[in-house]
């Protein structure tokens, strides 16, 4: 019968590269022997000894995984920062951008409008499981076969500047700079770049009366918000007169669109009139829709303004 050494030894060894087999089997026995006498040498007997050591060495595996130089974690340190970075930037985008898409394509083109919204979560989630398997694969697969990423190595001169008390970082208003940017643009392009309709015309989504006063002084409001985000940057952090001004220009913003939404005064009249789903309900279920979300930005900016302020101010 073979002894627990034995047995521990050939579990150790099977995964090691038969190159080094032999020598490692010797290595380890002798590590083992050592350890055995060193505890029958204080009057332990040889077999308690035996199994205490080896269960102290530990799993083969992963005594045999040291031996061969393998990871035994899915993304380990080598790779995991590079891997952490990428699938955080994918997963802030594609899911949202994908779940949108199928939304308004499930809501102007589908039979059931009332899905659009189950549509664009069941497959914004699809895509975020999606991109975090695949990335995660894939850097799985780099990290067993030690493949090099060909990134320059890291070095001092990579360290941010040095940013004392700032509370608002350049990317964070860069990007809330790009996105009303954004929202404006989309504003004014939706007169210019109409929706499609069955018929072949095409009509803007927002009632072009607006223009007459509400799409320009909603645009006001997006500009001014620009400005607080540029005050807000030389400030460095949030301070209650800047907490006291977002809040007047969120109220500013979603007032308007809430009561216009409310009072049917948003969308296109000829576009729902083309639509049949919209003619049946489906543009009360678009308002309610956008008044709940709005609202919930607006509520959701002004909390955490608040928020960071009293952050600041400790």
């Amino acid at each position: 019968m073979s002894s627990l050494t034995d047995r521990y030894v050939a579990a150790t060894l099977r995964t090691v590269p038969a190159p080094r087999r032999t020598e490692l089997a010797e290595e380890l026995r002798a590590s083992i022997a050592d350890m055995i006498d060193d505890r029958t040498a204080g009057g332990q007997d040889h077999a308690s000894a035996e199994r205490e050591v080896l269960t102290e060495m530990g799993r083969p595996e992963q005594l045999a995984a040291r031996y061969s130089d393998r990871t035994l974690q899915l993304i380990g340190p080598r790779y995991y920062l590079v891997w952490w970075g990428v699938l955080r930037m994918l997963l802030t985008w594609i899911p949202a951008l994908a779940g949108t898409a199928t939304g308004l394509v499930t809501a102007t083109v589908g039979d059931e409008p009332g899905r659009a919204i189950g549509a664009a979560i069941s497959v914004a989630f699809q895509t975020a499981v999606q991109v975090a398997f695949w990335v995660t694969l894939s850097f799985a697969v780099l990290e067993r076969a030690q493949a090099p990423l060909g990134l320059p190595e890291w070095t001092v001169d990579q360290l941010p500047e040095e940013t004392g008390d700032r509370q608002i970082s350049q990317p964070d208003s860069c990007a809330s700079v790009v996105f009303l940017l954004g929202t404006i643009a989309v504003l004014v392009g939706q007169h210019f770049q109409r929706w499609s309709t069955d018929d072949g015309s095409r009509l803007p989504v927002l009632d072009p009366a607006l223009w007459s006063f509400w799409l320009p002084a909603l645009i006001a409001v997006l500009v001014a918000t620009i400005g607080l985000e540029v005050a807000k940057y030389r400030a460095r952090r949030w301070t209650w007169p800047l907490v006291a001004v977002n809040a007047v220009l969120n109220l500013a913003f979603a007032a308007p669109v809430v009561w216009l939404l409310l009072t049917d005064r948003m969308l296109n009249p000829e576009l729902i009139d083309r639509f049949a789903w919209l003619r049946e309900g489906g543009a009360d279920d678009v308002a309610r829709i956008a008044v709940v979300v709005t609202v919930v930005i607006a509520v959701w900016d002004v909390v955490d303004s608040v928020v960071k302020a009293r952050r600041a101010a400790r």
